[in-house]
């Protein structure tokens, strides 16, 4: 059975939680406050005097990790495994793809060993930078907006399900080499009198030029449904992403990513070469028209980094409508929020009969006048 770490607090050993709002690691027992600098520094001073007073022990515990890994690298996705938590003890369920997550017993948060080592160790991270009291008041204000939504969409224990997780994702840089050669046309329309006049000039255009994307960002996460939620929260400010710690995800959840970049590869450079050819043409926007149109493009370079991104996550059942699973999200960077809210057709119902009485009423009183 694999095992859990959880990021401990070097006053009390009480389990540390990152927060949004001043990007530290606070405790919820002797109320400590930590950097990520003091918390790494602390850290790595424990590891190494573990290292020196049992390096024996240390290397077993370093082999049993990497036969972990592999063990989780050759899982798939669809398979249950069972953790141990580092704190209580108590057995942890979880689906191949979760990387941090919480005990149900003890409520601490846990990184589950072996998914984000190796090569499923993150490039970046993007911390949240909303904290879960805002995420719910600007949920609360965007659902107040709408019309027709069941009642208890509102009630505490709906807002409670309200969740942090950080989302496996593909950020891809590419260099690029285009060319492109094509025929270029510029109409002139005057009028003289009677007559019209229309001149017609063809160029010759060719253009040629190094291009640069940053920051292509692509799922590495298999699952249709939130992939749709987070496409719609997009863009993410990539320049505040730091370089991966596992103390960013204390108190938050975290998916594993199950696509390799491999996968992804063709389709990425299918994109790019597709920016690339309409950046091309744009640059001969001057003329009329366009025609003969030959591009080439050359991938000169191209660097894939796995990154975390933040989203808060809620879903709703509507049991009392149509029983379908509702899901809102929300970038948990710069707050922009996606989704799709259910009806209650009872308080569609009761809206219509409404607005039915008070015409009917109008109605009579129209008549009555008359």
């Amino acid at each position: 059975m694999d095992s859990t770490f959880t990021h401990k607090c070097p006053n009390c050993s009480g389990p540390l939680f990152f927060d949004a709002k001043d990007q530290k690691f606070h405790c919820e027992y002797c109320l400590s406050i930590f950097s990520e600098a003091d918390l790494t520094a602390f850290e790595q001073a424990q590891k190494e005097a573990h290292l020196q007073e049992t390096p024996q022990e240390s290397s077993t515990t370093e082999e049993a990790a990497q036969s972990q890994e592999r063990t989780a690298t050759q899982t798939d996705a669809g398979d249950m495994e069972l953790f141990l938590c580092s704190s209580c003890g108590a057995e942890i369920v979880t689906d191949a793809t979760t990387a941090a997550t919480y005990c149900y017993f003890c409520h601490n948060p846990v990184v589950l060993s072996g998914r984000i080592s190796g090569k499923f160790l993150p490039d970046k991270v993007l911390p949240f930078a909303i904290e879960k009291e805002e995420a719910v008041k600007q949920f609360l204000a965007w659902t107040k907006k709408k019309w027709f939504i069941p009642k208890d969409f509102f009630n505490k224990q709906q807002i409670e399900k309200l969740t942090g997780v950080y989302f496996p994702y593909w950020c891809v840089d590419s260099d690029v080499t285009g060319e492109m050669n094509a025929e270029g046309a510029t109409l002139r329309v005057w009028r003289t009198g009677d007559t019209e006049y229309t001149e017609t000039k063809q160029f010759a255009v060719r253009r040629k030029g190094k291009i640069s994307f940053k920051e292509l960002i692509k799922n590495a996460f298999s699952k249709n449904v939130q992939q749709k939620m987070v496409e719609g929260v997009q863009p993410f400010a990539m320049e505040k992403a730091v370089s991966f710690k596992s103390q960013y995800l204390a108190g938050f959840q975290a998916e594993k990513r199950d696509i390799e970049f491999e996968t992804l590869k063709n389709e990425v450079e299918k994109e790019i070469k597709d920016y690339s050819q309409s950046i091309l043409e744009d640059t001969a926007a001057t003329y009329t028209r366009l025609s003969k149109v030959q591009t080439h493009i050359t991938i000169d370079g191209q660097q894939p980094d796995y990154v975390l991104l933040p989203i808060w996550l809620v879903t709703y059942n509507n049991h009392s409508g149509d029983d379908k699973v509702y899901y809102y999200a929300m970038n948990g960077q710069s707050g922009k929020v996606s989704g799709e809210l259910p009806i209650s057709y009872k308080r569609l119902g009761m809206m219509g009969g409404i607005i039915f009485a008070v015409l009917l009423v109008l109605f009579l009183i129209g008549g009555y006048m008359i």
